[in-house]
């Protein structure tokens, strides 16, 4: 037998902010991850891993402020998630992945 539980968040405004900042800081770090990684493959014909993305972050963080406010944790997770998806794409030919919108 399988159970599940389902959960109903009722964050307060404050909460509310700063969940939506966390998920806009989370998709800023996806999509320049994104386009580091396209950079560097047309430029040297290599792919960087997810740990060189992770040493260009604090560059971006004193370039976006915003991000500071974000755990790093979270920003590097975003990085893994590029590098996953790359992966999958070369290995599985999944299709090329995407930069995320807002919608």
């Amino acid at each position: 037998m399988l159970k599940a539980y389902k959960y109903r968040l009722k964050p307060t405004n404050k909460q509310e902010s700063l969940i939506n900042k966390h998920i806009g800081s989370c998709r800023l770090v996806y999509n320049w991850a994104l386009e580091q990684k396209i950079k560097t493959y047309e430029q040297t014909g290599r792919s960087i891993n997810h740990m060189g993305l992770d040493k260009l972050l604090p560059a971006l963080k004193t370039e976006k402020p915003f991000l500071k406010e974000t755990n790093s944790q979270s920003l590097q997770g975003m990085t893994k998630h590029v590098d996953a998806a790359f992966v999958r794409f070369f290995r599985e030919k999944n299709g090329f992945p995407k930069f995320k919108s807002k919608k």
